[in-house]
């Protein structure tokens, strides 16, 4: 199974920005957690702070990945761009916020790409990655 995960502005901080919210791990720390839990799984990692990179990778891993782990960040909220990438594209995308998004500012409150997405993980920390992989493998 070959799952790429996408992140998005910002998530490069993780272990620095607001660990009150996003915890102390980097995100590659986190990454080599879900190699261990999941052997099983090939993972591609990607992240940008510029959107039309993130396109690019919705582009490359959207028809032949097993899915597809998207933390569009702050892009959640305001790009059509990316929504019409998960539109345009085959391999499934589950949405994953670490923060709870309804719980913070209410610019937060709506996902534009959301509706697009086969679902939608929020608030549970870096956990809720490992929920999407699990999602992919028992689909």
């Amino acid at each position: 199974m070959k799952i790429a995960i996408i992140n998005g502005p910002n998530l490069n901080l993780l272990g620095k920005r607001e660990p009150e919210v996003y915890g102390s791990l980097t995100f590659e720390q986190y990454l080599d957690t879900l190699k261990a839990q999941f052997p099983e799984v090939e993972f591609v990692y990607h992240q940008s702070n510029v959107e039309g990179e993130v396109v690019n990778f919705l582009h490359q891993a959207g028809f032949d990945h097993d899915g597809i782990l998207l933390n569009a960040g702050a892009y959640t909220h305001t790009s059509v761009a990316i929504r019409d990438a998960i539109a345009g594209i085959k391999t499934p995308v589950v949405e994953i916020h670490i923060s709870n998004i309804y719980a913070r500012e209410e610019f937060r409150h709506t996902s534009l790409t959301a509706a697009k997405a086969v679902g939608v993980i929020c608030g549970l920390g870096m956990k809720g990655y490992a929920l999407g992989v699990r999602f992919f493998l028992e689909k």
